[in-house]
């Protein structure tokens, strides 16, 4: 493949991210994905080397520069910024474990996804407490789009989760899974029902698991986390600063800042360092200041904290809002990626999860630039 482009892959990466693009063959490669939980209105790209998720349903995607040719029959594209080619991509293909239905007819697509390259991905509770009020719910948020279109269901079962991620190790070498949740009702806020998945998914399969929620009341989830099974911990703050926490996630963010810290500081020690992370959207008002900071301080507890762009989605109330531009999203992470490795965290060294899969944001390959 020809890597000669105009840009640092890194940046390009940024800018595609930032921008999104345009497809002549929206069909190419795995199916692209419209609302849910995590990354959505992306479709998976990989370039040079690196798999990452681009936009390509949303509002600045229809206008981008970037437009992705048809493939040849290599399954290689071209890439062209202003009709310019700018370099090559290649589109992953549909996983085959896609192709199979649980034992009880549930499509396995809709009990988990692949995401990036080689991770699987769920959302174990499609519902959350704060979704259905809109003064409440974060609004970046299109948990219950997925759902409403019938293209998943509300409640994934320990059962379903360790059948499909079975075979999706087996049938399309799938090396991680991230295990999310909405928040459901109780001081847990998710911690139980991802242990049970957790469990049930170990003993079908050797998988290096990541499991999402928020901090649950009691610090002793974490063990009880860990015993289930469960390698890697995400507690995302989406937000740094109290004001853009309160406007844009409302009820989250009752939940306060000093909690997420103490969290992080009971979670370290029982994942280890690196092996705890953080999901930080950058462009919803935060300043690169305050996140760069909040960074630091998460640094120094032994926190990874995976700062990615926002990316607006069809349906929800910020589905308007400006992505950051590529400028902005390189003040942060070529500093941050200078950060991670000189503490030692890289995302190559974490188990499971967002962070090792780097597709969402340019961090890892900041990262792979400064690593001897």
């Amino acid at each position: 493949m020809d890597h000669s482009t105009t840009l640092p892959t890194e940046l390009l990466i940024s800018e595609l991210q930032s921008f999104g693009a345009r497809l002549s063959d929206p069909t190419a490669g795995a199916q692209s994905r419209r609302g849910g939980a995590g990354p959505s209105d992306h479709k998976a790209l990989t370039i040079d080397g690196m798999t990452v998720m681009v936009p390509v349903h949303t509002a600045p995607a229809f206008q981008s520069p970037y437009l992705v040719e048809q493939p040849d029959a290599l399954g290689t594209s071209r890439i062209r910024r202003d009709g310019r080619v700018v370099g090559e991509v290649a589109f992953p293909l549909r996983p085959r474990f896609y192709d199979r239905t649980t034992a009880d007819g549930i499509p396995y697509s809709h009990i988990a996804t692949l995401h990036g390259r080689d991770v699987l991905a769920t959302t174990v509770l499609q519902t959350c407490i704060r979704y259905q009020s809109r003064t409440r719910t974060c609004q970046f948020c299109a948990i219950g789009q997925s759902l409403a279109a019938g293209r998943t269901i509300a409640h994934k079962t320990p059962a379903q989760l360790a059948e499909v991620a079975r075979a999706a190790v087996e049938l399309d070498g799938v090396r991680h899974m991230v295990m999310t949740t909405g928040t459901p009702k109780g001081d847990d806020r998710g911690a139980a029902v991802l242990a049970d998945s957790a469990r049930a998914v170990k003993a079908a399969v050797d998988l290096p698991i990541q499991a999402q929620c928020e901090p649950p009341e009691d610090d002793a989830w974490f063990e009880r986390l860990r015993d289930a099974g469960v390698d890697a911990l995400g507690l995302h703050l989406e937000a740094v600063t109290p004001q853009v926490r309160a406007r844009i996630m409302p009820g989250k963010a009752q939940v306060p800042l000093d909690k997420y810290m103490s969290a992080f500081a009971a979670a370290v020690p029982v994942f280890g360092r690196g092996q705890v992370s953080t999901y930080i959207l950058a462009g919803l008002g935060d300043t690169r200041d305050a996140i760069l900071d909040m960074c630091a301080r998460l640094v120094a507890l032994g926190v990874y904290p995976f700062v990615v762009p926002f990316v607006p989605i069809s349906g929800t109330p910020l589905e308007s809002h400006p992505t950051p531009s590529p400028a902005f999203m390189d003040s942060i992470l070529a500093p941050l990626a200078r950060m991670l490795v000189e503490s030692g965290l890289k995302a190559v060294d974490i188990k499971a999860g967002c962070g090792k899969c780097g597709a969402c944001s340019a961090l890892s390959t900041y990262e792979r630039r400064l690593a001897p």
